[in-house]
C-alpha cells in the first residue's frame, strides 16, 4: 500500500483535461501550466469536462503511479475558481471529493496545534 507522508500536497487542476491524456501528456500538464514538479511526489489531480472521469497522477520513488475513476451515473463536485490554474487540497479532503461531497460545504474538525505551548 502506497502511503502518503504529511508533507503531500494534493493539486486539483482546473477546468476541463482531456482523458486520453496519460502518464507522459499529464505530466507535461503539470510542468507547463501547473508549473510544478510532476517528480515532486505531490497528487496532481485532473477532471474531465463532464465531471465524471478523475485521473491522478503521483511520482513514488522510482515512477509514476496513474489512478483512474470513472463514475457512471454521478458527478463530481470539482471546484470552479477564477484565475488560477489549480486549487490546493489536503489528502483528507481529495478523499471527501472521492466520495463525492462538495468541497465548499464540508466542515471537518480541525487539526488540533499544540506546539505554540
Amino acid at each position: 500500500m502506497i502511503a502518503f507522508g504529511a508533507h503531500t500536497q494534493v493539486y486539483l487542476a482546473l477546468g476541463a483535461t482531456d482523458m486520453r491524456k496519460s502518464i507522459d501528456g499529464l505530466a507535461v500538464l503539470v510542468a507547463e501550466v501547473l508549473m510544478a514538479d510532476p517528480l515532486s511526489s505531490h497528487l496532481f489531480v485532473f477532471c474531465n469536462r463532464a465531471k465524471d472521469k478523475i485521473k491522478i497522477l503521483f511520482w513514488h520513488n522510482n515512477g509514476f503511479w496513474l489512478w483512474y475513476r470513472r463514475l457512471e451515473r454521478q458527478r463530481f463536485y470539482w471546484p470552479q475558481e477564477a484565475n488560477t490554474a489549480a486549487v490546493t487540497v489536503s489528502v483528507r479532503e481529495l478523499g471527501w471529493l472521492l466520495e463525492g461531497l462538495d468541497l465548499r460545504h464540508v466542515e471537518a474538525h480541525r487539526r488540533a496545534d499544540f506546539s505554540l505551548l
